[in-house]
């Protein structure tokens, strides 16, 4: 149609709009948070899931049947091979082990994709004797960054270093992994330096093992900030490529190319990292690029270990 210079002054029933109020879907959810989470007015809260039925916690069998008792101090992991012999030796006894390893993520990345991020501290700490035991083999537990930071303080009411701490003493085995984003750390701006270096130190004092630092962009100045940061901090670096395109059809994806992935795991790499992490963010990674990308990275780098991170969103996870 037509438009000219002044149309919205000429018009102004573009401002005539409905308002929806909604009352009912409000009501119900605020009902709900009031139910899960308690009464969040500050000076009045109340405890979280006050007057909920209690979920039965599972019972952890053995090798032979028989309940394991989960109040005892849990089987050795690889934190203390973490603990004994520094981060360079613990990523290349990764990579001499035979078979896969899994990193669990449960306390991070599944509640912040299917839940916002509301697993709460108290929920964890009820499971974590049993993840103790039953994980104990586990790579490691992905359990903090991301999202989970600033929703502990922002919609929790909680302290995402008291749950680090809280944690850490009820799963003294298993390597703690935190999602880093890189000069960003737990934030969606750029920090000053001098931040990103004491934030990672902090964690790493609160218990934090592994830090996944990675960038949205793959923008490696970003991601050098984050893994100077780490090492300096005395963890584990896994630096992250964010996985896009497809590999194994490169004439519908030029730019995202098998050359673009291995140049820039060449020049993560060179930063001497301990481990390279495939992000697969939104499921993009099919079984036959996989093959291809994994394939190519090994061949060039055979003492590299590589951990791929994927997202289900396509079926083929």
């Amino acid at each position: 149609g037509s438009c000219w210079t002044t149309f919205i002054d000429d018009t102004p029933e573009l401002f005539t709009v409905t308002k929806f109020r909604n009352r009912a879907a409000k009501l119900l959810t605020y009902l709900g948070d009031l139910i899960a989470n308690g009464c969040q007015i500050q000076g009045q809260v109340t405890a979280p899931g006050h007057g909920l039925e209690e979920p039965t916690l599972p019972t952890l069998l053995d090798a032979h049947g028989s309940a394991v008792n989960v109040t005892t101090a849990p089987p050795p992991g690889w934190r203390d091979v973490l603990l004994k012999s520094g981060p360079a030796a613990f990523a290349q006894a990764v990579r001499q082990h035979k078979g896969v390893l899994i990193m669990d993520t449960t306390w991070r990345d599944a509640h912040q994709s299917l839940l916002a991020t509301r697993l709460r501290t108290h929920d964890m700490e009820r499971i974590a004797p049993i993840t103790a035991h039953a994980m104990a083999n586990a790579f490691a537990l992905e359990m903090w960054g991301g999202a989970t930071f600033d929703v502990a303080m922002r919609f929790l009411h909680e302290d995402p270093w008291d749950r680090l701490d809280r944690l850490r003493a009820l799963v003294p085995n298993i390597p703690f992994q935190m999602l880093l984003r890189g000069a960003n750390a737990v934030g969606y701006t750029s920090y000053p330096d001098n931040v990103v270096y004491e934030f990672c130190k902090q964690a790493r004092k609160h218990g934090v093992d592994v830090f996944r630092v990675f960038d949205s962009l793959n923008y490696v100045e970003n991601l050098k900030l984050g893994i100077d940061a780490v090492r300096q901090a005395d963890g584990v670096i896994e630096a992250t490529v964010c996985y896009t395109g497809d590999v194994s059809n490169p004439a519908k994806h030029p730019k995202y190319t098998l050359e673009y992935y291995l140049d820039l795991v060449d020049e993560l790499v060179a930063l001497d990292i301990h481990i390279l992490g495939i992000k697969d963010m939104a499921g993009l990674l099919k079984p036959r690029a996989a093959r291809l990308l994994i394939g190519a990275i090994r061949s060039r780098h055979p003492n590299l270990p590589i951990h791929v991170h994927t997202h289900d969103t396509a079926g083929a996870g």
